[in-house]
């Protein structure tokens, strides 16, 4: 029978190490071309969302989707596991943390992959939910001593400030204002909803690697045409997905002054097949609109975990 994960068994199974090597697997087989990931397809009535991912992992033994709901009261995320080779459901695990985690570690991949190995010091823009997955990520993968967080509230981000300093052993502080949180630092992380650009391209230091997670939508915009257009390069979860969701890519696009061809997907980064940065001087961009794939792979690892630990409910069917 199907196992089902609730929120509670995810958060007592799932770490951020393996949430990274879960993603970066998802990166790597597609890169490989042993992975299939379909773009996010959304049904809206006035009051609700209905959200879509689904894919396969062949040489992982698992296809599945994850479909979320979202309206005024919140977002309901889920993810159905099927075996491979048999088609049976294998699990159905709850998502919100999971989801979470797996937006943070697609942007500690990216760090690890694209951003300078010496970087100490980085600015975060948000502190929200999606937020701490990514401080937690980049912790996780760069030898940063100092993150600077930037958030329009307060009195939230106070909170958010202390509980991951506590978490991470890693000094995370407020920024007062977006030039504090990009200035001297080597990698800067958006994760907001914000529909109009974040900070100023000229306060980028040479050498910068830039995580944008927020603007998966194309009415989103974190970034200024000036930024992206200071990139050396710029990276990608699949050329597909960014091409339908990146609004900060939109407009450059639109107009012709960034094309197709220029955008390198990250599992090609990985395994070897596109060059990434090829110095300390470039500036490189990772714009992360996340792939079912990612999900996937995440929750095959808290599946076969629980499997072992004894954890979960066997559902009737």
């Amino acid at each position: 029978m199907a196992l089902y994960l609730s929120e509670d068994d995810v958060r007592q199974l799932l770490t951020m190490d393996l949430a990274i090597e879960g993603v970066e697997s998802a990166h790597r087989d597609l890169s490989l071309g042993l992975a299939i990931d379909t773009p996010r397809a959304r049904s809206r009535l006035p009051q609700t969302a209905l959200h879509i991912l689904q894919g396969a992992l062949p040489a992982q033994g698992v296809l599945g989707y994850k479909a979320y709901t979202s309206n005024r009261s919140g977002n309901r995320f889920q993810v159905h596991l099927f075996d491979a080779a048999s088609g049976m459901l294998l699990a159905v695990v709850s998502a919100d943390f999971l989801g979470m985690m797996r937006t943070g570690a697609a942007s500690g991949v990216a760090a690890r992959w694209l951003a300078r190995k010496d970087v100490t010091e980085a600015g975060v823009f948000g502190a929200g939910w999606q937020a701490e997955g990514h401080v937690r990520a980049l912790c996780a993968v760069m030898p940063v001593r100092r993150i600077k967080v930037f958030s329009r509230k307060a009195e939230r981000l106070e909170a958010f400030c202390r509980r991951l300093s506590e978490q991470t052993g890693v000094a995370v502080v407020p920024a007062r204002s977006p030039e504090e949180a990009v200035r001297g630092s080597g990698l800067v992380g958006t994760v907001t909803t914000a529909a109009t650009p974040l900070f100023d391209a000229e306060w980028l230091e040479a050498g910068a690697h830039i995580n944008a997670a927020g603007s998966n939508a194309l009415i989103r915009q974190e970034l200024s045409e000036t930024t992206v257009r200071r990139c050396d390069l710029v990276a990608v979860d699949s050329v597909p997905t960014a091409l339908a969701e990146a609004g900060d890519l939109f407009s450059l696009l639109e107009k012709g002054r960034l094309h197709e061809r220029q955008l390198l997907e990250l599992g090609d980064v990985i395994t070897g097949r596109r060059a990434g940065r090829e110095s300390d001087g470039q500036i490189s961009l990772f714009e992360s609109q996340g792939m079912a794939i990612q999900d996937l792979a995440v929750a095959l690892r808290v599946v076969k975990l629980a499997e072992e630990k004894g954890l979960g409910t066997r559902l009737p069917y």
